[in-house]
């Protein structure tokens, strides 16, 4: 039977409510992931909308993504992920504000291995492994935030 799992951390990031939500769509994660660089296949110029596919990465870490739901009145996104070699899940963030500079972002992923490689992958998303990488994230964002502020993203 395949490995599955679901993992959820919060952390909270330093920006306004819109403004930050937008930093965690593939546009977004551009000014602050190292080695992001997703392939707009639909729209071809990257604009955040329900339905666009991308992808990231290479051999068998190529990852095709769909974004399947986003609601930017709810700050909310939903993406169906799939690398083939080795795993298929979902990945969903929630924003909400907790002052006027200030947003709480609920990030989580619910993964199936596809096959060994797969489930020596999904190792990496439990318990503190999984806060620590979206820990890594808040902190890569407070390095950026400047830029992050500045950057009109679509």
């Amino acid at each position: 039977m395949p490995c599955h799992l679901h993992a959820s951390h919060r952390i909270v990031v330093d920006g306004p409510l819109d403004q930050a939500f937008m930093w965690f769509t593939p546009a977004g994660e551009e000014l602050w992931v190292d080695g992001w660089q997703p392939s707009y296949l639909h729209p071809g110029d990257g604009r955040t909308e329900a339905g666009m596919v991308f992808t990231t990465g290479q051999g068998d870490e190529l990852t095709i993504w769909t974004l399947a739901d986003f609601d930017r009145l709810a700050h909310r996104s939903r993406y169906v992920r799939c690398t083939p070699a080795s795993r298929i899940g979902f990945v969903e963030v929630r924003c909400a504000a907790l002052d006027d500079q200030c947003t709480e972002v609920w990030v989580s992923y619910t993964l199936t291995a596809l096959n060994g490689a797969g489930e020596r992958v999904l190792e990496g998303f439990e318990g503190e492994r999984f806060a620590a990488m979206i820990d890594g994230w808040a902190q890569a964002i407070a390095a950026r935030r400047e830029l992050l502020l500045a950057a009109a993203i679509r």
